[in-house]
């Protein structure tokens, strides 16, 4: 290789890890700007409960998908650390549903909350060719709707959920 065809090369890479540096920081800059958009709309989530009373359905072990402001199931929230994806446990409580994530602090959805439990095939960028996300929609505090979603990793689990609602 010659000094020619190299600088050349140290030119490109230089231009393209600079292209990559621009787009990640613009990246960065748009989830911000969503969450310092949220901040004040979600507000702040249900504290947990002291005690709860024995399990209804679950633990079912899986995804947590993210949550989106209801209807659309594309427009995830950001705020209140709700749009990052965790393994999590999803588990049934008389008094509500517990999200228990991985690596992030558990989401406490209250029984009276709770406006339906249902599958859909989509939700918060995550897209599945068969109904196989659990989509809660409860109302936050703040009076505002979103849906929270949940991939089983076993499908079957989905029905226990979505047919304890129908009851």
């Amino acid at each position: 290789m010659n000094d020619q065809t190299l600088i050349g090369s140290l030119v490109v890479a230089a231009v393209i890890a600079l292209l990559i540096g621009f787009f990640v920081r613009r990246l960065v800059t748009g989830w911000r700007n969503r969450m310092a958009r949220q901040v004040e709309l979600i507000g702040n989530l249900p504290p947990l409960p002291d005690s709860v009373g024995p399990v209804l359905t679950g633990p079912t072990k899986g995804l947590y998908v993210g949550s989106t402001i209801a209807p659309h199931w594309n427009d995830k929230v950001a705020a209140a650390a709700l749009g990052f994806r965790a393994k999590a446990v999803l588990t049934r409580y008389p008094e509500g549903i517990m999200v228990q994530r991985t690596g992030i602090g558990p989401i406490w959805i209250p029984d009276e909350s709770i406006v339906a439990v249902r599958s859909e095939r989509a939700i918060a960028g995550k897209a599945l060719t068969f109904e196989g996300i659990l989509a809660v929609r409860w109302k936050l505090p703040s009076g505002i709707e979103i849906d929270t979603g949940f991939r089983a990793d076993d499908r079957g689990e989905i029905s226990k959920w979505v047919n304890e609602e129908d009851v």
